[in-house]
């Protein structure tokens, strides 16, 4: 074999395991790649129903309930325009309340219930996420009166 070829050979190799490498990375960074949803576009069936996703918006006002002594909270999250049930078994944060921001994270079952595995709540009174802030931005602009005879 000729050193000609064996540099071939190296580069070859070298290109193998780096296309490899990055087919492993972008796989791993597709499968934690976690999208945001709010409840309008979840009534429009833009979300996933087989992979997890991040719902946002507001607590509903009255809609917490605890279920007798266990850790299973069930509350609503709106966009003032559309309305999700969430259900979440855990510990919620301390700045979880009714009309305040929060982003859950979870699944939709087969009954169109999200079912969370964390909940974030927002940790000041002039923070809400991005995300959360620009749905219901646009769900305001959409339910305003005359708002679908100007498009």
């Amino acid at each position: 074999m000729t050193a000609r070829q064996r540099r071939l050979g190296l580069l070859l190799a070298a290109l193998v395991c780096g296309s490899v490498a990055l087919a492993l990375v972008l796989n791993a960074f597709r499968s934690n790649l976690v999208f945001f949803f709010s409840p309008s576009q979840i009534a429009a069936q833009e979300a996933p129903t087989a992979r997890a996703f991040r719902l946002g918006g507001l607590v509903a006002p009255g809609s917490i309930r605890r279920e007798g002594e266990s850790l299973t909270i069930r509350f609503i999250v709106t966009d003032t325009r559309h309305t999700v049930p969430v259900v979440y078994r855990g510990l919620l944060p301390d700045l979880f309340r009714e009309g305040k921001g929060v982003v859950a994270r979870g699944m939709l079952d087969a009954s169109g219930t999200f079912v969370a595995s964390e909940v974030l709540a927002k940790h000041d009174e002039n923070y809400m996420p991005p995300e959360a802030a620009e749905a219901l931005k646009r769900a305001a602009n959409d339910s305003a009166p005359g708002a679908k005879a100007q498009r």
